[in-house]
């Protein structure tokens, strides 16, 4: 099952709206048969594992990190490969939460005679799956907030400089972990001030995520990176309901997606943002700020990761801070998180959080 679940992961970030799965099959103590949910989401992770199985799937045990589907979408339920192939024992993680098939592919399994036994690297697979199930159970994809920030919490200095406060390896680290989300979202701000491509560069990968800006009044630049690509990588923005027509019109025309967001105060509301990619297939989305995106998303508990990267230089309190304000008075109500995660990288380092329980 460690086996399928690494192999799952290969999926992050190509796979949505469906689940990254990943599968394997034995025959006699051997492995006859790996895969993983494709591109695209299709086909899925037991479709591919049996066809390298072949007639080694007869009397086989099969191991899948999420419940097998029983429904019929734009291929035939993964239920029905298995019963056909003749395996004799599926064992699974976890059960699925979408509506569709939630118990019922166990059950279809246990009706044709074959042994179902559950849970086992449940909490693993869990986690890997996290995304997938926020979005059948909440409406939303799962988020991870990262921020790289000088050893005193700074993103940039006074006048905005802020390239680079971390070193080439955190940089490419970056690079790894976008790649395993469907989408990198930024505010305005960001997009404004730091001009970026939002891609994942130097890893050979053949499907970028998408690039998500959020930006109220649809005030960026027509002529920076993300402007010259949207015709060549997905760009969604979410803006508000009354952003300029002749902005909205511009932007359609150069490729990108428009996603309309209902406001909360002077900001767009993060749920809504959520819901609309969410809605949009999303699973997984990486947010690199700025400060007030930042804020929004944990004012609003709608933080599951944290990522910082942090470098050995202090930038002074007149710098601009990885997080705006909270509006927290008592520690009490200040978000906390769980340390699962720190190393080196480079000179400077890495320390991930996980929502705390």
């Amino acid at each position: 099952m460690a086996l399928a679940l690494s192999l799952g992961r290969r999926g992050q970030g190509v796979c949505w709206p469906n689940p990254a799965v990943g599968c394997v099959v034995v025959h006699d103590g051997r492995i006859v048969g790996r895969g993983w949910t494709q591109p695209g989401g299709r086909p899925h992770a037991e479709t591919v594992a049996l066809a390298q199985a072949g007639e080694q799937a007869r009397g086989a045990t099969v191991y899948v990190t999420l419940e097998p589907c029983a429904h019929h979408g734009q291929t035939p339920p993964c239920t029905d490969a298995l019963i056909a192939a003749g395996v004799a024992r599926v064992v699974a993680s976890i059960e699925d939460s979408d509506a569709r098939v939630a118990g019922q592919g166990f059950a279809a399994l246990r009706e044709h005679g074959i042994e179902v036994s559950t849970g086992v690297l449940a909490e693993e697979a869990a986690r890997d799956h996290a995304g997938f199930f926020l979005r059948t159970e909440q409406g939303r994809p799962l988020v991870t907030l990262k921020l790289a920030s000088s050893f005193d919490g700074r993103i940039a200095t006074e006048t905005g400089q802020s390239q680079w406060i971390t070193g080439p390896l955190a940089r490419r680290t970056v690079h790894g972990m976008r790649a395993h989300h469907d989408a990198v979202m930024v505010g305005a701000g960001t997009a404004r001030m730091d001009d970026p491509s939002l891609t994942v560069r130097d890893l050979g990968i053949a499907q970028q995520p998408v690039r998500v800006v959020v930006s109220r009044y649809l005030d960026l630049p027509f002529m920076g990176k993300l402007a010259r690509t949207a015709g060549e990588i997905p760009l969604w923005i979410c803006h508000g309901e009354g952003a300029d027509a002749e902005r909205l019109r511009a932007w359609a025309g150069l490729g990108a997606r428009l996603l309309p967001c209902g406001a909360r105060g002077m900001q767009l509301d993060p749920q809504e943002i959520l819901r609309q990619l969410g809605d949009a297939g999303l699973t997984r989305v990486f947010c690199e700020g700025g400060s007030a995106l930042a804020a929004s998303l944990l004012i609003a508990d709608l933080v599951d990761e944290l990522v910082g990267f942090t470098a050995g230089l202090a930038i002074g309190a007149d710098g601009l801070p990885a997080i705006g304000g909270l509006g927290i008075t008592h520690l009490a109500s200040a978000p906390r998180f769980e340390l699962i995660e720190t190393r080196e990288i480079g000179p400077d380092i890495l320390h991930r959080w996980r929502r705390a329980i």
